[in-house]
């Protein structure tokens, strides 16, 4: 309607006065007049930073290689860091995996309820041991070895280990001797749960005669000992963990083995991707630094791939059991 009333009265007004009578503005009638196309494709853009099909082709090639098949995107990156290769970041090694539907985890996984844990802090290899006790399943029903693993918790370092037929006391005293004996230093703390072999006579006696506090988990707390948690679950979860062994001679070799690997291989996500035997003997910032000069290479042949000149993950100076910074304290009762 007030497209035909515009028609009416443009050819005697003039378009001002047309559009004024009509309450329609200029900028509406000239649209109308000569209407904006509907936009076509767009062309789509590629980032100069992208790496090239050719370059994210041969990176996911070499995630799903032998070597690297089972280990997360990280554990990639640190190693070829480490071996002077740098391919890409992280995330996008992530990408790639999300792209072909691979990005699920690469090895097995469980959960573990909320742990809470006493104060403890470290700042230096061999002031803070941890130390536990897990079942792995023999060759029948109802038989079971008894792995006991002392863990540094700064380093990450498994300083002790063994594997036993049966839980033993005198057996936990001799570990703690032997281990404190190899290291060459007594810790200043030595914490455990709990359990009978923990709380033993013999152990209390061993580490009071050598000036070592005891620590143990807090009552009705189902596990206080998040280090000694975390390794058994790197432990448990690995490919080639047997669903049972067929000996004790079987499990000591394979914890010999798996052992050997975690030390001086496994690059470590709460250490800056570093081994646990690099951080405990001293090697971990000679390894940034060759880290260091990988990434500066790699930034200067493609600095537009890179946000901000890229530096190695930091080594960090404490490791806390309950660091009362990062504590949830109770809320205030109100009457």
């Amino acid at each position: 309607m007030v497209d035909d009333a515009f028609t009416g009265v443009e050819g005697e007004l003039g378009i001002t006065a047309a559009c004024r009578l009509t309450g329609r503005s200029r900028a509406t009638h000239y649209r109308r007049l000569r209407p904006t196309p509907p936009p076509g494709p767009r062309k789509r853009q590629v980032q100069p930073s992208a790496l090239t099909a050719q370059e994210r082709a041969a990176v996911l090639e070499l995630m799903n290689s032998g070597e690297y098949a089972e280990l997360p995107p990280a554990q990639i990156w640190a190693r070829e860091l480490d071996a002077g290769r740098y391919h890409c970041s992280v995330s996008t090694m992530y990408r790639i995996l999300r792209e072909k539907g691979q990005n699920g985890e690469r090895r097995r996984q469980a959960t573990h309820p909320a742990r809470t844990v006493p104060e403890l802090v470290a700042t230096a290899p061999s002031q803070v041991f941890t130390w536990d006790i897990t079942k792995a399943a023999g060759p029948a029903k109802g038989i079971w070895y008894h792995a006991y693993v002392v863990i540094d918790i700064f380093s990450r370092y498994i300083v002790g280990h063994t594997v036993e037929a049966a839980e033993s006391a005198g057996r936990v005293e001799e570990l703690i001797r032997e281990t404190i004996t190899r290291n060459g230093i007594v810790p200043e703390t030595v914490h455990a749960d709990r359990g009978t072999s923990m709380t033993s006579k013999k152990v209390s006696q061993l580490l009071i005669d050598l000036g070592v506090t005891r620590s143990h988990s807090r009552p009705k707390v189902s596990n206080d000992n998040p280090y000694s948690e975390a390794q058994f679950k790197t432990t448990k979860y690995m490919s080639d963990y047997p669903e049972r062994f067929d000996s004790l001679a079987h499990a000591r070799e394979w914890f010999d083995a798996f052992i050997a690997y975690y030390n001086h291989e496994h690059r470590h996500s709460g250490i800056g991707w570093h081994t646990p035997a690099s951080v405990h003997f001293g090697t971990a910032e000679e390894v940034r630094d060759q880290r260091a000069v990988t990434l500066a290479e790699a930034y200067a042949r493609h600095p537009e791939r890179f946000g901000r000149r890229p530096r190695p993950p930091q080594i960090p100076q404490t490791a806390w059991i309950n660091d009362p910074a990062k504590r949830r304290e109770p809320a205030p009762q109100t009457s």
